[in-house]
């Protein structure tokens, strides 16, 4: 997945905004929190939070690691973007999202719906 679908794709889900931090990221938010970060280019490093269960195998994968300073909340690092097919970007960048605004306070939860 290149970065202009990956940010067409996360800014489809409801409620997400997009910025720039440590002057060259671009994260995805939902409610202020990140769900998705990644680098302008389309060979940079993706990462997301996942389950606890797919944290461990997903890790196990080549071009997946766990993700620098995020990986003990289950976040991975994507180093190589084949390494997932189109079908699973869409699942753990939506899954990620999903895990992420659970966790929001309940009224801004609400404000997503």
């Amino acid at each position: 997945m290149n970065t202009e679908k990956l940010r067409n794709y996360c800014l489809s889900l409801r409620g997400v905004t997009e910025g720039i931090k440590w002057e060259d990221h671009l994260c995805f938010m939902v409610g202020e929190k990140m769900f998705c970060i990644t680098g302008m280019e389309d060979d940079s490093h993706v990462s997301f939070k996942v389950t606890d269960e797919e944290f461990e195998s997903l890790t196990e994968r080549d071009g997946i690691i766990p993700a620098p300073y995020l990986a003990r909340n289950k976040w991975v690092g994507i180093t190589r973007r084949s390494a997932l097919k189109p079908k699973e970007w869409e699942h753990y960048l939506a899954q990620s999202y999903e895990l992420v605004k659970a966790k929001l306070p309940k009224k801004v939860r609400q404000e997503l719906q």
